[in-house]
């Protein structure tokens, strides 16, 4: 595990202590780029929390984005996120 991706886990971890957490380094598929010359990496994060029910999808990714504070502007520079309650987990399983 990446130290950037232990640095995830660990904020959503503690900030929205999920059911699962699934995390993906796209950052080597875009070499180049502008933010990956300065240093932020590309990630997909999928996490299933009871912290977004009753929660819409903009909500729900403040709540991540949130948990991630100061990591989003040093750390990384794109985040796909898939943020889904366990019964919507469930439902699509």
């Amino acid at each position: 595990m990446t130290d950037r991706i232990s640095l995830i886990h660990e904020r959503l971890q503690s900030a929205l202590a999920p059911e699962s957490i699934d995390i993906v380094d796209e950052s080597a598929k875009h070499a180049g780029h502008a933010g990956a010359r300065s240093g932020g990496g590309h990630f997909i994060v999928d996490i299933v929390a009871t912290a977004f029910e009753g929660k819409n999808l903009i909500q729900r990714h403040r709540l991540v984005y949130d948990a991630l504070g100061d990591a989003m502007q040093t750390e990384i520079h794109a985040l796909s996120i898939r943020a889904h309650t366990p019964d919507e987990a469930k439902a699509a399983s």
